[in-house]
């Protein structure tokens, strides 16, 4: 797989980080890059807010006063992107995680921080390369699998709110 490159900044003093995150992280990225078969390597930047932060984000791009979980900011559209001409890496765009909302998510749902940090990072990543949920139907159950592949290649428990039987 070419290299990719995943540029983490906290930019919140709320929550601790735990060891590890960072790393989880890039292996979420790398495990959806692969999941698509994307083709070349590929730059994303993360970056960790506070509630305030997001809503300010959320407000001001996507006229929503309201704090949320996770925002992504593509920067390709139909598989064409900005190519980095310093790496030759692919610039998908942005992921802006709120951690007090997500380490809050983690707690309502029952599983750990990284859990809920991994899913948010899987379910973003998704967003950059094109997915939307945001009609609901096939697109949004298509996109929800996708993103529990991600959680259990990663040994990240599924949630006891998505299950198939088999």
């Amino acid at each position: 797989m070419d290299k990719n490159k995943v540029i983490i900044t906290n930019e919140q003093k709320e929550v601790r980080i735990p060891t590890g995150v960072r790393m989880l992280i890039r292996r979420t990225c790398n495990a959806v890059l692969l999941m698509e078969k994307f083709e070349g390597p590929a730059e994303v930047s993360v970056t960790f807010v506070d509630n305030d932060q997001i809503r300010e984000l959320n407000s001001q791009y996507r006229n929503k006063d309201a704090s949320t979980d996770v925002l992504s900011f593509p920067m390709g559209e139909d598989g064409v992107y900005d190519v980095n001409m310093a790496t030759g890496a692919k610039i998908l765009g942005d992921v802006v995680i709120s951690v007090p909302k997500a380490m809050e998510q983690a707690q309502r749902y029952g599983h750990s921080l990284e859990r809920e940090m991994g899913y948010l990072t899987a379910h973003s990543m998704l967003h950059l390369l094109g997915y939307d949920h945001e009609q609901g139907g096939l697109e949004k159950v298509k996109m929800r699998e996708k993103e529990e592949m991600v959680m259990s290649q990663l040994g990240l428990q599924s949630t006891t709110s998505y299950t198939i039987n088999a």
